[in-house]
């Protein structure tokens, strides 16, 4: 029998739109004697249930705002879900909203440090890997440079060469193989390979349709917050297709 290392059954998550400021106290005050809402209720995921198996690549595709990274942060447990419920099986770490908790006055060998603390290293073990990652990272000279004289492109690369020296059982990707620039793209993608051929469960977030076909085991397709299909790769990016070229 297959083992699960994620299972989610009924999850909703919505989220308040404020169309209206209140700033001054006469506001603020009769705003709880007036019933008139300043907000609007936005479904971002509505009943959704799924399971991934422990070892597969489970993608999951769908336009942009159709409840893909809120899924994951859910899974992450940086949102909490309006109801339902997130079973997860073993460790995780999610490759979400890289460098975290970079900060910006302190040099990269110090965010290196940092960063690996809040991944969960201790500080030795952190500082023994230190130059591999700068190595990884391609920012050898850059070691000793403060983070806010580096650009998007190489803050991205010196988050996600940290965040690759974990080793957990459960990895969470969104977008994550299009970091940097080409050369650091194949990097990237070599390392994606190596969880893979670990056995590693992977859930893959793209917009890439072709990394998806080349590498997921199943493929869940959500619309509107909801799952449309779920299954054999090639069957969902038809449906995908399908629908979006009507």
């Amino acid at each position: 029998m297959t083992e699960s290392a994620i299972v989610v059954k009924n999850l909703s998550k919505k989220f308040r739109i404020y169309h209206e400021r209140r700033n001054t106290v006469y506001e603020i005050i009769t705003s709880f004697f007036n019933k008139k809402k300043y907000y609007e209720e936005l479904t971002i995921l509505d009943n959704v249930s799924f399971e991934v198996n422990k070892g597969e690549i489970f993608g999951i595709i769908g336009r942009n705002g159709t409840g893909k990274t809120t899924l994951l942060r859910l899974l992450s447990q940086i949102y909490k879900p309006d109801s339902g419920s997130i079973k997860i099986n073993g460790s995780l770490v999610p490759f979400l909203s890289l460098g975290a908790g970079f900060q910006l006055e302190m040099t990269a060998s110090d965010n290196v440090i940092l960063y690996g603390k809040l991944l969960g290293f201790s500080k030795k073990e952190i500082k023994n890997k230190l130059e591999e990652i700068i190595k990884f990272a391609e920012l050898e000279k850059f070691a000793d440079t403060k983070l806010k004289n580096f650009s998007s492109g190489m803050y991205a690369r010196l988050a996600f060469a940290t965040a690759v020296q974990v080793n957990p059982d459960i990895i969470l990707m969104d977008e994550i193989l299009s970091v940097g620039d080409i050369g650091f793209q194949k990097k990237s993608h070599d390392t994606f390979v190596s969880f893979k051929e670990k056995g590693k469960t992977i859930v893959l977030v793209s917009h890439d349709l072709k990394v998806i076909r080349e590498n997921c085991d199943r493929v869940m397709f959500l619309n509107e917050g909801k799952i449309v299909d779920i299954g054999d790769p090639e069957q969902v990016i038809k449906t995908y297709v399908k629908i979006f070229n009507q």
